[in-house]
């Protein structure tokens, strides 16, 4: 049985009639799965705290008109405007069957690190989620990576720190090792280069002698009108 559930409703309206629906507090959503996809509809507050809280990572047990169905989002739907969901792509799924899911990545303990406490390093996160592969109740609701251990500027994190829990795997069995999950950089050194930079001053072409030593013609000419 999944952390999550929701109770959807068969609905048959489409198209403008979603309009309606919407006004009556729920938002439309389809089932998707090996047969036709199922047209449902669920009550916008409910859906709204499942599916925040379930993410695209963790399985969900949907009751659709009395049959359970688990299944995990493939997809939420936003007003561009008023952000509230206007509709959700469920993905029916198997509990003996892995499947694909986006996970965060999750950096921790960064505050305890000598780069962070003793130089005052910063960090920037390239990699914030990853496709992952794992049973349904597997998949994990977020990857966390131990940041306590860096000290030098060039230190890094990169994807082979990430521990998987076990059952789970990289859906990209391709992916490098060494991709960059993380990395270092000095506030203050960026801080003083972009403070010497502003204070350089402005060197005017016409001051600039050529390379045999004299000055640009047009500045040469300038001169001879100011005479």
């Amino acid at each position: 049985m999944a952390e999550y559930s929701l109770t959807l409703k068969k609905r048959t309206e489409t198209g403008k009639k979603l309009k309606t629906l919407r006004a009556e507090g729920l938002i439309p959503s389809v089932v998707y799965g090996d047969a036709e996809p199922v047209l449902t509809a669920s009550e916008y507050v409910a859906s709204e705290k499942v599916l925040n809280e379930a993410g695209y990572h963790s399985p969900i047990d949907l009751d659709i008109d009395g049959r359970k169905q688990l299944a995990i989002v493939k997809d939420v739907q936003l007003d561009p405007v008023t952000r509230k969901i206007v509709n959700v792509e469920f993905h029916a799924v198997s509990a003996e069957k892995a499947v694909e899911a986006t996970t965060p990545i999750v950096i921790i303990n960064f505050e305890a690190s000598e780069a962070s406490k003793i130089y005052h390093f910063a960090m920037t996160q390239a990699l914030e989620e990853i496709d992952v592969k794992a049973k349904p109740a597997d998949l994990p609701k977020e990857l966390t990576v131990d940041a306590s251990s860096l000290k030098d500027v060039d230190d890094k994190i990169v994807l082979s720190d990430i521990v998987l829990p076990a059952g789970v795997e990289f859906a990209d069995k391709e992916m490098s090792g060494e991709q960059v999950v993380a990395s270092l950089y000095d506030p203050a050194a960026e801080a003083a280069a972009r403070e010497a930079e502003a204070e350089k001053p402005e060197v005017d072409a016409a001051d600039v002698p050529s390379d045999n030593g004299e000055k640009p013609a047009e500045a040469e000419g300038e001169e001879k009108k100011a005479e």
